[in-house]
Formats: C-alpha cells, structure tokens, sequence
C-alpha cells in the first residue's frame, strides 16, 4: 500500500524516480507525485496513473539530482491533487507511508504555531513539524529525528529540503523502508523491486531507524539514539522477474509462474529422501516437539491458506488448529495458551493487521512464532522464530496467484514435519507424500490446460452479477479463494458455501442468473456433494463444476464440467485453484476492468 522512492545522485534523478513508481504500481494507489531539488524546490502531483505523472514531469522539464516520489493509497481525505504527495512545507518536501495517529492534536497545535494546511491528510502534518524544527536551528536530520520522537502510530518517510540539497533523510516506524546502496549514489524505496534498475545491494531499516543518505555515505541512528550498522544484503530481484514479458497482465504471468514457483518452494525438499524440521530453523525440532496446537493468524487469500492448512494439520498430524483473521484477532479476549505453535502467514511480510496480531500473541505470552512469508528482511520474518521463505518471486498483480499456491505447498511441509515428529506419519505415508510432491509442479502445468474451457465460461460470467462457489471439507476455502478472486478483479459480487449449507439460506437465492461454480474431487464428500448440486438444478441453476477424471460427471442441460488432468488426493486444494484463478482473470478481461490494479485494493497492506 502506498509507495515511496528516493534518489540523491550526481545525474538527473527523475528517471530513477518514475521507473521506480512504476514498479510500485502493484501495491494499489489513487494518485502519485514528485519532488526534486534543483537549486529551488519543485513538485509535480496528479491523481491519475504514474505514466500520467511522467508525461507531467516531461511537460514541466523538471529534472534535479535529488528527489522523492510517492503513490498514495487514500486514508485521509479523498483522492484528490491537493491530498497527493509530497507534501510541502516552506522549502521542504516530505512522502509518508502509514497513518499518524496523533494527527489531530498535532495540527491543532502547528495551526496555533501559524502553520496554514492545504490538505487532509495527516501526512501534512509531518511536513510542517519538520518545518517547525528547522525554524529551530536543528539539521535536517536532526529535524527529522526530533520530529518522529513526537509522532504517534506507522510511518516511513523520506524528506528532502531545497536549503541543503546534499541529502536525504529517511525514517521508519510500523511501515517498510530500504536503502539501495550505490556508486556515488544512494537510494530509498517502500520495495528493493523499485530500485533493481539501479541497485541490487539494499539496507534493511529496522523499527525506529532514522537514516541519512549522501552521495557517498550512509548514515543510521536506531531508535535509541545509537549510531549502528546496518548489514547489505544482494537482492535477488531481477529485472526480468518485475517485467511483464510476453503476457497481457502481470495476473496472467503469475497464473503462468505457478509451476516453476511451486517447484521453486518445493526445491529443497524435494531432492531429499524425507521431510526435516530444519527447513522452519534451527530451533524447529525442539519447539515442534513442545508444542500441543497450531493457531494461524492471516488476513485475505493468506487466510484462506491458513483454512486449508487446518484441515491438513488436524488430520494429518492430529494436532488442534485454530485459524483467525489477524485484523480480529488482537480486539477480542481471547485464551492464550504457551504450547500453542503461532503460524503467520502473508505474501509480503508487511501486512500491518498480521505484524500486529503476532505482536498481540507475544504480549499474551505466546512463546512459539513461525512466518510463512515470500520476502526475506520482511518484518514479519525478523519479528519470528521461526520462518519458511516460499520462494515465489515478485509478486506484481494485486490479486494473489502463485503467493497462495506456494503458501500452501509450504503448509503442506509443516504439516508434514510435525505429523513426522508426532509419530503420525509412517515410512509409506511420507514417501507416498513425497513423491506427490514431486509431481507437484507437472500436475499444476497439467491444470492450466483447462484455460481454453474456462475462457468459454468467462462469456457467460462477464454478463452476471453475482455468482455462488461451492465447496465441502478442505475445498470449501478454496471456494471461498475462488469467490474472492472473482470479486477481487471483476467486481462480480460473488461468496462462497460449504455445500451442505444450501438447504441453510442460499437455495433462496438460486435462479437461472445465478452461476454456481463447484469444486467437485473424487473424496470422501463427493457424494454428499453431488446431492447439494441437484438441490441447484432443481432450482433452475447453472451449474460449472470442476471434476476430477474419475467423478463420471459430463455435460447436460445447466450442467458444465470441466475435467481436471490430475487427480492429487492431499494436494488436491492446490490444483484446484489454478482454474478458479483463470475464471476470475479471464471474466475481468471481458467485462474490461483493470485486472493488476482493481480498484480500491492495495497489494501491500501496511496500514490497519
């Protein structure tokens, strides 16, 4: 959510700027704005896309060799020109990421001090108490420290002043911050994707740093006041993994990438003759072995993975399982229990409800923390003791693809190693899993061969306006997953039932403008759920079910199936979001929404 980079340089810096914005798009935003030092102050702002932003920049000639950039995410006021970032106060500029909490008292205060505010937001705020310090005598980044000391709530900023135009100053608190590390040049960005054009050596901030970056040096003082060290760390982002290729949509490439990204989580594993707790960490045996039940705690599609995983836990390894929204979990009372295993599990590692949900645990006496977690150097990652990388590679559409499969195939393996040190989980068992997971990566190669059928459904989904998913046992949250994409990029209203709750409530909403897509595997439901599917017919409703080979279901008058290559037993969640993926994408092509960039959503969730 929201993007910032920065650039201090001995060339034009602006180009730098606006790449980087670009490959920020993905985390969702409303408007964007630049501000460069060049002898003088000068900043360009628009509430359109960034490619609208440079075509302003190019018409105002601006160019400088220091400046900041931002996307926001509106919180605090409307998507508008004047709430954009940056914000300016005298001969200062400042981007800010987060929310201030204090806001109010602290506009009423700097409006009583003579400040004049031209926006809504609370980052304004933040311009003018750097403003204020400066009015003082302090340096900026002096001014810049004194400052944040009196903010309350997440924040990571970057300031620039035209008055001392040899460097930037950065701080962070509660929200991501990194510095890319050059020749002569030095860099800051929400994301190391943003800089990959420039940089692949990046600096980690920590919570409560404050950072001070010239052309030749790097400066950093924690939240203590001490002068510290913060290690470089080569990113291994590439330029090629954050470019679109030859697909139409970054959604569509990383439907694509799924295979490869799967097999990517799987490599370490899969090369070895069975599971081992070291893949969570050095202390994993000891802490596995203490432990007496699972609690996840995740938010969206991350959450969804966390349901499936409880089914998997509960009858694999014969271990309780709790799965809660990270948003809810921290405002109620709740039991805590110092055996209970915490998994978290996010794409990016930032999301703020999920950081503060695993702070909440800890503060309940929770000892025992485990990340799932695509990004390394992510908070949530340093904030565990335990972590599991999954390995997908950049993730750029908002909607969640390969981030959920390999989230799964990681659960997969932690259910695995605790079943195995439980004792749950025989010689035969581990192998016959094993070698599925092998097969992994075919099979969802073998699954995306479906995509010519499922387009055929999108005509008919395109012209709807709701839809329901069903499900039963460990398939209902893939149900739920399928739901959320639909609604996610097409702005279909969709939701999704365990199928045994029809005869509950949803059977009222059933007609023939009612698609109902049901996800149908050859188990131990299935023939509870083929009686859930002729309450539908009855009814009147259209039926779209993805079958299993083996399911003997065909086509017949409001009945589509489409046949899964694969039949996957335990990993049959994974397979079968593949296809509810392609309906969601190829639904959204035709009814011409902005798949990458839906509105209203963010990809990185860093505010609550």
């Amino acid at each position: 959510m929201c993007g910032i980079v920065g650039a201090i340089a001995r060339r034009n810096v602006v180009p730098i700027l606006l790449e980087g914005l670009k490959r920020l798009e993905y985390r969702g935003y409303d408007s964007a704005g630049i501000a460069v030092v060049n002898g003088a102050l000068h900043r360009v702002r628009s509430t359109g896309r960034v490619a609208e932003l440079a075509r302003r920049a190019q018409d105002a000639s601006l160019a400088g060799p220091l400046g900041i950039a931002h996307t926001r995410w509106a919180t605090h006021g409307v998507p508008s020109e004047r709430n954009a970032h940056p914000h300016i106060s005298g001969g200062l500029s400042v981007v800010h990421n987060g929310i201030i909490e204090n806001h109010e008292e602290m506009r009423e205060r700097l409006q009583r001090e003579g400040y004049t505010f031209t926006s809504d937001t609370d980052t304004e705020v933040i311009a003018h108490l750097v403003h204020s310090k400066l009015a003082l005598g302090f340096g900026l980044f002096d001014a810049v420290r004194a400052s944040i000391a009196e903010l309350t709530g997440a924040y990571a900023i970057a300031v620039v002043e035209e008055k001392d135009a040899a460097r930037l100053v950065v701080a962070r608190m509660g929200a991501p911050l990194l510095l890319g590390v050059g020749k002569g040049e030095n860099f800051a960005a929400s994301d190391a994707s943003a800089l990959v054009q420039v940089t692949q050596n990046v600096i980690y901030l920590e919570e409560g740093d404050c950072a001070e970056l010239t052309l030749e040096a790097i400066r950093v003082i924690d939240a203590k006041g001490e002068k510290v060290e913060r290690p470089v760390h080569v990113s291994s982002i590439s330029s090629a993994e954050v470019e679109l290729g030859p697909y139409r949509h970054y959604m569509q490439k990383e439907i694509f990438e799924q295979p490869i990204a799967v097999a990517n989580t799987l490599e370490l594993v899969v090369n070895s003759r069975g599971i081992s707790p070291q893949l969570f960490g050095a202390d994993a045996e000891r802490i596995f072995r203490d432990i007496d039940s699972v609690l996840i705690l995740a938010c969206g599609t991350s959450y969804h993975a966390g349901m499936v995983a409880r089914y998997w836990l509960e009858a694999l390894a014969s271990i309780p399982c709790n799965v809660e929204i990270a948003s809810e979990y921290r405002y109620r009372e709740s039991v805590p229990n110092r055996k209970a295993l915490i998994v978290t599990i996010s794409q990016s590692g930032e999301t703020a409800d999920t950081i503060a949900a695993l702070q909440h645990a800890k503060s309940l006496g929770h000892q025992y923390c485990l990340s799932i977690c695509n990004v390394p150097e992510s908070g949530l990652v340093r904030q565990s003791q335990l972590h599991f990388l999954t390995r997908a590679g950049p993730e750029i559409g908002v909607a969640s693809t390969k981030a959920f499969t390999t989230q799964l195939a990681a659960l997969v393996l932690l259910t695995m190693t605790i079943a195995k040190l439980r004792g749950r989980l025989s010689e035969e068992r581990e192998a016959q899993l094993m070698h599925a997971l092998r097969h992994l990566p075919a099979a969802l190669t073998h699954v995306l061969s479906v995509e010519d059928r499922v387009e055929q459904w999108a005509e008919t989904f395109a012209k709807r306006d709701d839809a329901l998913f069903l499900g039963r046992g460990i398939h209902y949250p893939i149900a739920m997953e399928g739901a959320l994409k639909l609604k996610e990029i097409s702005y279909i209203h969709a939701e999704a039932y365990a199928a045994g709750e029809l005869k509950h409530g949803p059977l009222a909403l059933i007609d023939k403008n009612m698609p109902v897509v049901a996800i149908a595997p050859k188990d131990a439901l299935f023939e509870k759920l083929k009686s859930n599917l002729q309450e539908v017919r009855a009814r009147g409703g259209e039926l779209y079910v993805f079958a299993d080979q083996d399911a003997g279901l065909a086509d017949s008058e409001g009945v589509h199936v489409i046949t899964m290559p694969d039949h996957a037993g335990l990993l049959s969640p994974i397979l079968h979001t593949i296809p509810l993926q392609l309906l969601a994408y190829h639904v959204a092509l035709r009814k011409g929404t902005d798949v990458d960039k839906p509105r209203n959503l963010a990809k990185s969730v860093t505010v609550e």
